[in-house]
């Protein structure tokens, strides 16, 4: 028995801001940003939230699957933004979508947090907890934003994507072959954004700002070139593959430097790095089933090949996976 994808669904905001919109906000330019980060326009909810976002993939990846809600037996939304502390988003979802029989929770592993909720997913599967599952990244970004940032500002956006997962049956020929996942909690401070207050803190009282996203860019940077490759080769060796093996690489869209550094130090074309955030921006946990939704829609996926799926997100966390589409 193996584990595999059977759906994608993605959803964005319809308020689309530009470069030349920011252009207005911050100091910064269309040319600056396009060279730095490859990015010309972000997606930014305006009435969506995390759950909205989030049981609208749901529902296109059922669609794709060919799958009904009551069919579904567990929902993961990884996601660092959801609006409420309780109940969960997942909960929420599984209300909207009315999947009654689904067990429910939530997984913040920030930008890597989809394939946390991908690995996780797998192994309930694995283990015979049950049969499938929806496994969802969605984020409203913009809400802990400093829009007077020109550091970040310009990053991130809005959206959600969702995959619908299912057990196979031997010699299916589909399905997750490798997975690697680690953290770095002593690089935490590297990208961090604070919450409520919590009795015994030792740091002095925060104050609005330490409520939004605080990055240092560069260190940030090398940490995700360095550390990504790692975490794929393992995927790699847990597969039986060869980077040359891999069809193609979908990556946590976070900024096109840092995926042309990846290529390179696995000695890969940079054509089979697929890439969307010109149009996505950097949407944290659902950026890598966004991108996978819309190759997949695109008919750009063809079955029996081999991709690896990888990225990083604060924490800092990281993960991979390699499956057979």
């Amino acid at each position: 028995m193996g584990v595999a994808i059977r759906g994608t669904g993605s959803a964005l905001p319809e308020k689309i801001l530009t470069n030349f919109d920011l252009e207005k906000m911050v100091d910064t330019s269309d040319e600056w940003i396009r060279q730095r980060t490859g990015m010309s326009e972000r997606h930014i909810g305006q009435k969506e939230t995390v759950p909205s976002l989030a049981s609208a993939a749901c529902r296109r990846a059922l669609e794709k699957a060919g799958k009904k809600a009551e069919e579904v037996e567990l929902i993961i939304v990884a996601t660092c933004t959801t609006e409420m502390l309780l109940p969960c988003a997942a909960c929420r979802v599984q209300n909207i979508l009315g999947a009654k029989d689904a067990i429910a929770f939530d997984i913040n592993a920030a930008c890597g947090g989809f394939l946390f909720a991908l690995n996780t997913a797998h192994h309930y599967i694995e283990s015979g907890a049950c049969n499938n599952a929806l496994v969802v990244g969605s984020e409203v970004l913009s809400e802990i934003i400093d829009w007077t940032d020109r550091g970040t500002c310009v990053l991130f956006g809005d959206g959600s994507g969702a995959v619908y997962v299912e057990k196979t049956e031997e010699g299916d020929g589909s399905g997750i072959i490798g997975m690697s996942q680690g953290s770095n909690g002593m690089a935490g401070k590297m990208l961090y954004c604070r919450g409520r207050v919590v009795k015994g803190e030792t740091e002095p009282e925060i104050n609005s700002e330490d409520l939004l996203v605080h990055m240092n860019g560069g260190e940030v940077f090398k940490f995700a070139v360095r550390q990504v490759p790692i975490c794929i080769r393992k995927a790699l060796d847990m597969a039986g593959l060869q980077p040359e093996d891999i069809d193609m690489y979908l990556l946590h869209q976070a900024n096109s430097r840092i995926i042309e550094s990846i290529a390179k130090t696995l000695k890969q074309d940079i054509k089979k790095f697929p890439m969307n955030m010109e149009k996505t921006g950097n949407t944290s946990s659902a950026s890598i089933p966004i991108l996978l939704d819309e190759l997949n829609r695109e008919g750009k996926i063809q079955k029996g090949q081999k991709l690896m799926l990888s990225g990083f997100g604060a924490g800092m966390t990281f993960g991979a996976c390699a499956l057979i589409w």
